[in-house]
């Protein structure tokens, strides 16, 4: 069955997404599984002690042997060190890259008519570049790279947003993006004006926050590096803020459940309090959107609505915020970590089978009243291409065929040991 593939790979996340062709019409997109007990796989590379290159986190962490947080450095000059090897940034992207395809195309039983990939909203040519070579080197040579502000958007329109220019607030795990996307002619999304974000700075700082609170209600248990080696638990304690966190999202309450030597602890932990503790950092967030908005030349009230993204986008406090700083509808889904993926997906519908480019409205007839008297022009829908209940999906029409990719060869990180990638 034809089928297009989304990605997103993210500073601390990697997901994607799969659209089917079916009954002449592509298939809302379906989340892919990629970690074993979750859809987002982290945005780690370790290269194990027989020299085979695995994706996620490690059983046992070796700062030299694993890569995090690569996605950052991509135009760096400096390269990332793994295993003591230089690889440029954009190597260990494709990398991720090729794994994701190599997955995905198990699973399907075949290859991708096209691939999209999210990139964040600040890039330039020159990182573009530098990444579509790195795929290009493995054979990854029909990848189409769009703004995450773009796929971001393009997954909200899927689901209803039918409005024409928007605010894009993607939080992660350790970036913060805010970007402007207007809706083209052709009646996809692209970006404008200046992104602005922070990096580092996401979910974990939360985490952090939380396990900082946990510290101090332990009076100081987790304190010293010491400490930490002889309290295996205090390993496990950013896990357990970061599964705090996320439960925060839908309860009121709940606790941190540790495993002491002198037993189990249980630390409650209330929404409030836990607002409580990132309100300011939130709040930032919010502000520099409202400086993106401003140096755009718009005024908040001519936005259609604000477009949430990212894992730690889910949390109440954030559309609370929003909501009260600008007077615009606040629009979220169900799994934000996975928006950019599934709109990369859609996007990757549109390689396929691309719409037709909407032809300019006529001038809308001024109907005269009995008396004589113009009573206006017939307001015309903005979007007719969402009032059926597909949002947004390519009107039916058989796929276009195009040149397939090629199976990823082997890394150079891989044909220089003698090695192969891991799942």
């Amino acid at each position: 069955m034809p089928y297009v593939l989304g990605m997103d790979i993210g500073s601390s996340g990697t997901g994607a997404a799969v659209a089917r062709w079916r009954g002449g019409t592509w298939a809302r997109p379906d989340v892919v599984a990629l970690g074993a007990r979750s859809t987002v796989v982290p945005s780690v590379l370790h290269l194990s002690p027989d020299g085979s290159l695995a994706v996620g986190e490690p059983a046992i962490d070796d700062p030299g042997r694993t890569s995090r947080d690569f996605v950052r450095r991509i135009g760096d000059d400096v390269p990332v060190l793994l295993g003591g090897e230089p690889c440029p940034p954009q190597t260990l992207i494709a990398e991720l890259a090729a794994w994701v395809v190599e997955q995905v195309s198990a699973r399907e039983g075949g290859l991708a008519e096209a691939v999209v990939l999210s990139h964040p909203a600040g890039w330039g040519p020159h990182r573009r570049e530098l990444l579509h070579r790195a795929l290009w080197d493995l054979d990854l040579r029909n990848v189409t790279l769009l703004p995450r502000p773009v796929t971001v958007a393009e997954s909200h329109a899927a689901r209803g947003f039918a409005g024409t220019t928007a605010a894009v607030y993607a939080l992660g795990g350790n970036t913060f993006e805010a970007a402007l996307v207007r809706r083209s002619p052709r009646g996809t999304f692209e970006a404008f004006g200046l992104p602005q974000g922070l990096a580092p700075f996401g979910g974990t700082d939360f985490d952090e926050a939380l396990a900082d609170h946990v510290r101090t209600v332990l009076g100081g248990e987790f304190a010293g590096t010491a400490q930490q080696e002889t309290y295996p638990t205090s390993r496990g304690l950013m896990p357990e803020c970061e599964r705090v966190k996320r439960e925060l999202s839908v309860a009121t309450e709940t606790d941190v459940m540790l495993a002491l030597p002198t037993g189990q602890v249980r630390i409650p932990v209330t929404r409030a309090q836990f607002e409580d503790m990132i309100r300011p950092a939130v709040r930032a967030t919010v502000d520099l959107l409202a400086r993106t908005v401003h140096s755009a030349g718009l005024a908040p009230a001519e936005l259609d609505g604000i477009l949430l993204a990212g894992g730690s986008a889910r949390i109440p406090l954030v559309t609370e915020l929003l909501a009260a700083a600008l007077p615009v509808p606040v629009e979220t889904e169900p799994d934000p970590q996975l928006t950019a993926a599934t709109g990369a997906a859609l996007a990757a519908c549109q390689v396929v089978s691309p719409r037709p480019r909407r032809p300019e409205p006529a001038p809308a007839a001024m109907p005269v009243s009995g008396a004589g008297r113009a009573e206006g022009p017939v307001p015309a829908r903005r979007h007719p291409e969402h009032d059926t209940a597909v949002h947004g999906e390519p009107p039916p029409r058989p796929p276009v065929r195009i040149t397939p990719l090629n199976l990823p060869k082997p890394s150079r990180l891989a044909l220089a040991r003698g090695r192969g990638r891991e799942g």
